[in-house]
Protein backbone atom coordinates (compact mmCIF):
# COMPACT_ATOMS: atom_id res chain seq x y z
CA UNK A 1 0.00 0.00 0.00
CA UNK A 2 2.72 2.37 1.01
CA UNK A 3 4.46 1.77 -2.31
CA UNK A 4 1.63 2.58 -4.11
CA UNK A 5 1.13 6.01 -2.42
CA UNK A 6 4.60 7.30 -2.78
CA UNK A 7 4.30 5.83 -6.41
CA UNK A 8 1.18 8.34 -6.23
CA UNK A 9 2.69 11.08 -4.84
CA UNK A 10 6.21 10.98 -7.12
CA UNK A 11 3.78 11.08 -10.37
CA UNK A 12 1.95 14.36 -9.15
CA UNK A 13 4.80 15.65 -8.46
CA UNK A 14 6.21 15.21 -11.77
CA UNK A 15 3.32 16.05 -13.51
CA UNK A 16 3.43 19.54 -11.73
CA UNK A 17 7.11 19.76 -12.52
CA UNK A 18 6.34 19.54 -16.34
CA UNK A 19 3.24 22.17 -16.27
CA UNK A 20 5.87 24.45 -14.77
CA UNK A 21 8.42 23.76 -17.17
CA UNK A 22 5.90 23.99 -19.74
CA UNK A 23 4.27 27.17 -18.55
CA UNK A 24 8.17 28.78 -17.60
CA UNK A 25 9.14 27.91 -21.61
CA UNK A 26 6.32 29.37 -23.02
CA UNK A 27 6.61 33.09 -20.92
CA UNK A 28 9.78 32.93 -21.71
CA UNK A 29 9.73 32.98 -25.19
CA UNK A 30 7.07 34.94 -25.40
CA UNK A 31 9.08 37.56 -23.49
CA UNK A 32 12.20 36.86 -26.26
CA UNK A 33 10.21 37.67 -29.58
CA UNK A 34 8.56 40.53 -28.00
CA UNK A 35 11.30 41.98 -26.78
CA UNK A 36 13.03 44.80 -28.75
CA UNK A 37 16.05 46.55 -28.16
CA UNK A 38 15.37 50.41 -27.79
CA UNK A 39 18.09 52.52 -29.93
CA UNK A 40 18.69 56.28 -31.01
CA UNK A 41 19.96 57.45 -34.07
CA UNK A 42 23.59 57.86 -33.21
CA UNK A 43 23.63 54.13 -31.69
CA UNK A 44 22.70 53.12 -35.32
CA UNK A 45 24.90 55.09 -37.18
CA UNK A 46 27.72 54.49 -34.96
CA UNK A 47 27.25 50.77 -35.81
CA UNK A 48 28.62 48.62 -33.03
CA UNK A 49 27.37 45.39 -33.96
CA UNK A 50 25.29 44.22 -36.99
CA UNK A 51 21.36 44.74 -36.36
CA UNK A 52 20.18 45.05 -40.08
CA UNK A 53 16.57 43.10 -40.45
CA UNK A 54 16.84 42.39 -36.75
CA UNK A 55 13.60 43.64 -35.09
CA UNK A 56 14.14 47.03 -32.97
CA UNK A 57 12.81 50.45 -31.59
CA UNK A 58 14.03 53.70 -32.81
CA UNK A 59 13.53 56.55 -30.00
CA UNK A 60 14.06 60.26 -31.05
CA UNK A 61 12.35 63.24 -32.09
CA UNK A 62 10.30 63.99 -35.57
CA UNK A 63 12.34 66.76 -37.35
CA UNK A 64 10.72 69.35 -38.19
CA UNK A 65 10.06 69.77 -41.91
CA UNK A 66 10.28 66.01 -43.04
CA UNK A 67 7.07 64.79 -42.82
CA UNK A 68 6.12 63.28 -46.32
CA UNK A 69 2.66 62.21 -46.66
CA UNK A 70 1.44 60.47 -50.02
CA UNK A 71 -2.05 59.89 -48.53
CA UNK A 72 -2.94 57.55 -51.55
CA UNK A 73 -0.69 54.79 -50.73
CA UNK A 74 -0.58 56.00 -47.19
CA UNK A 75 2.59 55.87 -47.24
CA UNK A 76 5.04 58.45 -44.67
CA UNK A 77 8.26 59.02 -45.06
CA UNK A 78 10.39 61.60 -42.26
CA UNK A 79 13.47 62.33 -40.24
CA UNK A 80 14.10 60.84 -36.37
CA UNK A 81 16.68 62.74 -34.58
CA UNK A 82 18.41 62.98 -31.71
CA UNK A 83 21.23 65.31 -30.11
CA UNK A 84 24.10 64.35 -32.77
CA UNK A 85 21.93 62.76 -36.22
CA UNK A 86 19.04 62.13 -37.61
CA UNK A 87 17.89 59.21 -39.48
CA UNK A 88 15.00 58.57 -42.33
CA UNK A 89 12.11 56.24 -41.78
CA UNK A 90 9.41 55.16 -44.29
CA UNK A 91 5.97 53.96 -42.89
CA UNK A 92 2.74 52.49 -44.77
CA UNK A 93 0.21 52.33 -42.77
CA UNK A 94 -2.92 54.82 -40.51
CA UNK A 95 -0.88 57.60 -39.08
CA UNK A 96 -1.40 57.96 -35.43
CA UNK A 97 -3.52 61.75 -34.89
CA UNK A 98 -0.76 62.53 -31.98
CA UNK A 99 1.78 62.15 -35.21
CA UNK A 100 3.65 65.59 -36.15
CA UNK A 101 6.87 67.70 -36.38
CA UNK A 102 8.98 67.90 -33.06
CA UNK A 103 6.53 65.21 -31.31
CA UNK A 104 8.69 62.46 -29.23
CA UNK A 105 8.17 59.03 -31.76
CA UNK A 106 9.24 55.38 -30.69
CA UNK A 107 9.13 53.36 -33.99
CA UNK A 108 9.16 49.90 -34.18
CA UNK A 109 10.61 47.67 -37.57
CA UNK A 110 13.98 46.99 -39.12
CA UNK A 111 16.90 48.82 -39.68
CA UNK A 112 18.10 48.37 -43.93
CA UNK A 113 21.55 48.14 -44.97
CA UNK A 114 20.23 51.07 -47.57
CA UNK A 115 20.55 52.98 -44.54
CA UNK A 116 16.43 53.54 -43.85
CA UNK A 117 14.62 52.46 -40.90
CA UNK A 118 11.58 50.46 -42.23
CA UNK A 119 9.10 50.90 -39.46
CA UNK A 120 5.50 48.40 -38.61
CA UNK A 121 4.56 51.12 -35.85
CA UNK A 122 4.43 54.31 -34.62
CA UNK A 123 4.13 55.39 -30.92
CA UNK A 124 3.92 59.20 -30.67
CA UNK A 125 4.54 60.73 -27.08
CA UNK A 126 1.01 62.21 -26.78
CA UNK A 127 1.68 66.56 -27.01
CA UNK A 128 1.51 67.98 -23.14
CA UNK A 129 -1.66 69.69 -23.44
CA UNK A 130 -3.09 66.04 -22.63
CA UNK A 131 -1.11 66.50 -19.49
CA UNK A 132 -2.14 67.59 -16.17
CA UNK A 133 -1.04 70.57 -15.37
CA UNK A 134 0.97 71.16 -11.69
Amino acid sequence: MRAKLLSKRNKFIIGGLLVFAVIGYLVYAGIRDTRMYYMTPSEIIAGEREIYGEGLRLGGIVVDGSIEWDARNLLLAFQVKDEKNSLPVVYQGVVPDAFENGVEIVVEGTYTEDGVFKATTLLPKCPSKYEPSS
